[in-house]
């Protein structure tokens, strides 16, 4: 009797420890934020989340780039949009080295690749079609460019590749890169006035194709090794000559540590997996009702609860 008085006491005993060995540390969790709208909302969504739990939050901006060797290091814990088609290669690298792990995919699906608004197909009618686009590139020409299309791509930091792409598929267009994700919607806003062609980067999920109808430009189709391998892909002397998945994934990393120190939202952060409409209407509430990304994401919060309540209590 007293053998199992001791070992019922010792479960007791462990299972303290256990239970204490489970609490989250009171140390912040970091939580970096990037220069497109729905990024920095879901940054806040997840990070209220975490609050509201009990977790205390920060909030640093980091280069999109360089987030996963922050994450691999700890420096910051986890990141909430792994792209693939911008930032595969970067997070892959850092998978290669240690320190960070992939924590799971949300439901949406992406696509980042050139895109115009429906208008500019009647100045250039073969659209979709890349060859097309090439065709017409006069028709994009601004005094930037000259006798050349103009290619408005993302910030540089986005590092999409696309002068690589220009000239592996010996396109007639010059790449001017946007300051700001703004700006590329602002571009198109201008465009719409007197319906003057465009061709911008864009992407999927987000709230421009229901203010902007549009196509993605078809390019030779993304096969693996395209990137980075010449003899891939119809250029057999030079890569980036492909477009980029038109499925692509959109995942969570974190850091390796995060598990042990903040398990309870490190659970959470796994069943976290947001949708197409969901991501582009966290945008649409920065970008188009001008909220402050925080006062965006309370009210994403507010009116999505049986979204994320079961992320938090475990439920599916």
């Amino acid at each position: 009797m007293r053998t199992k008085l001791f070992m019922s006491a010792a479960a007791v005993a462990l299972a303290s420890v256990s239970m204490a060995q489970a609490e989250d540390s009171s140390d912040p969790i970091i939580i970096p934020t990037h220069n497109w709208s729905s990024q920095i909302v879901m940054s806040h969504v997840v990070g209220q989340i975490f609050e509201s739990m009990g977790n205390s939050v920060e909030y640093v901006s980091t280069d999109s780039q360089a987030v996963y060797e922050s994450v691999r290091l700890g420096d910051v814990t986890l990141e909430l949009e792994v792209w693939e088609g911008a930032f595969g290669p970067a997070f892959e690298a850092a998978l290669e080295k240690g320190g960070l792990h992939d924590a799971g995919d949300h439901d949406a699906v992406t696509r980042e690749d050139w895109w115009y608004p429906s208008w500019t197909k009647e100045a250039c009618p073969g659209l979709p079609a890349w060859e097309a686009l090439n065709d017409c590139a006069a028709q994009f020409a601004t005094p930037e460019t000259g006798d050349k299309g103009r290619f408005l791509g993302g910030p540089v930091d986005w590092l999409k590749h696309d002068q690589e792409r220009v000239d592996a598929l010996g396109m007639n267009f010059v790449v001017v890169n946007a300051g700001s994700a703004s700006a590329l919607w602002a571009e198109v806003g201008a465009a719409e006035r007197d319906k003057r062609p465009v061709v911008i980067f864009n992407w999927t999920p987000n709230f421009v194709e229901a203010l902007y109808p549009g196509e993605f430009v078809e390019f030779p189709e993304y096969v693996e090794g395209c990137k980075d391998d010449p003899a891939v892909g119809p250029n057999p002397d030079m890569t980036y000559d492909c477009g980029n998945p038109a499925n692509g994934y959109l995942k969570k990393a974190a850091w390796d540590g995060m598990e042990e120190k903040w398990p309870a939202a490190y659970a959470t952060l796994k069943r976290i997996s947001f949708t197409n409409p969901q991501i582009a209407e966290m945008a649409k509430l920065v970008d188009i009702d001008e909220l402050e990304p925080e006062d965006a994401a309370a009210e994403w919060l507010e009116t999505n609860e049986a979204v994320w309540k079961p992320w938090v209590d475990g439920g599916a």
